[in-house]
């Protein structure tokens, strides 16, 4: 424990120079701003105004197996959530398989081109079927008494068939389905067979996403950890960005706030805080390169003197101005990305260039997507639904446009284009997650332990928080059987 704590240290004490520029997956804190000056054509549409109940938020939401059973079996089983990979899944039979708490996904490429969710549990005594993450089948053959099914889910093999006092099970008896769509490169499944369609679900997400081609897009890293913590405590993290200056920045009281940029400007009244119908939310915040981004001289430096050389731009001609970086860095790409195969680059905003498109989908998962790539941030419950454990996924996907070789960078550093990125579990402690995230995580342990005491009334939240306190409402509502 105490190397891991040196090791946040020296991250801590990198993290201004390193929040320079917008293609580090360093932004898992990033919000929206109110675009005045500097609109692209493309314009950004607004979400509606939602109303909070002033709920109280307690410790016991973080540490009640009570609460996390009503959690589970009320809000869990009920909503869309986010899972396997499709390109990972290209031929007829090829599989994924991801645990969401007690329960074990099976996803399946089927022969006509779709995708087909199963729990991952033998019929005849409830054993697994796989214990891989990935794999490609004929047929799912159970270990343990060679039952067999098809990858439509259907059995078609069980030994002394005729020994069955009600009947042959093969065509009786096949895996249990979940409802299962593919949307944004991804397989999303619901445990309730009555739910709404998933572009129902998404809202103003479905078309945002589809203007980004990021079905596309490869994972260039992904790290997993199990921490000591309840999964809520990730996603109301990624649902403000009030704690970026302090955890981030070291800012302390005596700082101006007002005065804060780094990479990205994290003041609050220059945010724009998107809250949508349907319970999921969108921050955009925009990119600027004041603190960090020069030398004593003026002179621009790395990463961002990088960045604008490869977009054909001099760096000495923004010595002493860094915030011009932004315009012209849009401009260059907007003019030069397509003729380098950046061909999606005309469907997204001039903003999406330089800024993070921040998203929280209810309920577990968290996203900044950029021009060129995004920072997948995902918290599942423990296996056990232990409230005081969670899974954590910190993976990050770019764009692969055909002929480009530059080096993708990621929150764990550059990563050639063609590398094999390898899904890799940590336990807590073990491992540096990316400079940002470890600092998160920091607070996420320290967090959980207060919310253990008895001196902890229940949160007390600022307006650009009212995404926390909405969140807490609508797992409520789940839990109650009312939804969006």
């Amino acid at each position: 424990m105490q190397n891991f704590d040196l090791r946040i240290n020296n991250l801590r004490r990198e993290c201004l120079p390193l929040l320079d520029c917008p293609e580090w997956g360093a932004y898992d804190f990033y919000i929206d701003y109110n675009v005045v000056n500097n609109m692209s054509v493309m314009q950004i549409d607004t979400y509606p105004e939602q109303e909070t109940r002033g709920s109280r938020v307690e410790g016991a939401r973080y540490t009640s197996k009570e609460f996390a059973l009503a959690e589970w079996e009320g809000m869990w089983t009920k909503v869309w959530l986010l899972l396997g990979r499709e390109s990972e899944m290209p031929n007829p039979g090829d599989w994924q398989m991801e645990e969401v708490g007690p329960e074990s996904i099976l996803m399946v490429r089927q022969t006509d081109g779709s995708v087909k969710a199963f729990y991952n549990v033998c019929q005849h005594r409830g054993n697994p079927l796989v214990a891989e993450e990935t794999g490609s089948v004929k047929r799912f053959v159970c270990k343990y008494h060679s039952w067999a099914f098809m990858p439509d889910g259907t059995l078609n093999f069980a030994p002394d068939k005729e020994d069955f006092p009600e009947g042959n099970p093969c065509g009786k008896v096949r895996l249990a389905e979940l409802a299962c769509e593919t949307f944004a490169g991804f397989v999303w499944i619901n445990m309730d067979l009555g739910c709404v369609s998933l572009k129902e679900y998404l809202g103003p997400i479905w078309e945002e996403w589809h203007a980004r081609d990021i079905q596309s897009w490869k994972r260039y890293a992904a790290p997993t950890v199990n921490l000591p913590c309840n999964w809520k405590v990730v996603l109301d993290n990624f649902n403000e960005s009030y704690h970026v200056p302090t955890v981030h920045m070291a800012a302390t009281p005596a700082t101006d706030r007002k005065k804060i940029r780094g990479g990205i400007d994290t003041y609050f009244k220059e945010t724009r805080f998107d809250l949508s119908d349907e319970g999921h939310n969108r921050m955009i915040m925009k990119g600027g390169f004041g603190v960090g981004a020069t030398d004593e001289e003026g002179n621009i430096m790395e990463p961002l003197a990088s960045e604008l050389r490869r977009w054909e731009l001099d760096p000495d001609e923004f010595k002493g101005k860094p915030e011009d970086t932004r315009e012209a860095l849009q401009k260059a790409k907007r003019e030069l990305g397509p003729g380098r195969g950046y061909v999606h680059y005309e469907k997204i905003p001039d903003e999406q260039f330089t800024d993070a498109f921040h998203y929280t989908l209810f309920p577990n998962f968290a996203v900044s997507i950029w021009a060129d790539g995004f920072h997948f941030l995902r918290a599942r419950p423990h296996p056990t639904l232990d409230p005081e454990q969670c899974v954590f996924d910190n993976w990050w996907y770019a764009s692969a446009p055909e002929g480009e070789t530059t080096p993708v960078a990621t929150m764990l550093g550059p990563v050639a284009r063609d590398a094999e990125v390898p899904h890799v579990v940590y336990e807590f402690g073990e491992e540096v997650m990316g400079m940002t995230i470890t600092q998160d995580i920091a607070v996420f342990i320290q967090q959980q332990k207060g919310f253990r005491s008895r001196g902890f009334k229940g949160v007390y939240l600022s307006k650009q928080e009212t995404r926390i306190r909405r969140y807490h409402e609508l797992i409520d509502d789940y839990i109650e059987g009312e939804r969006p």
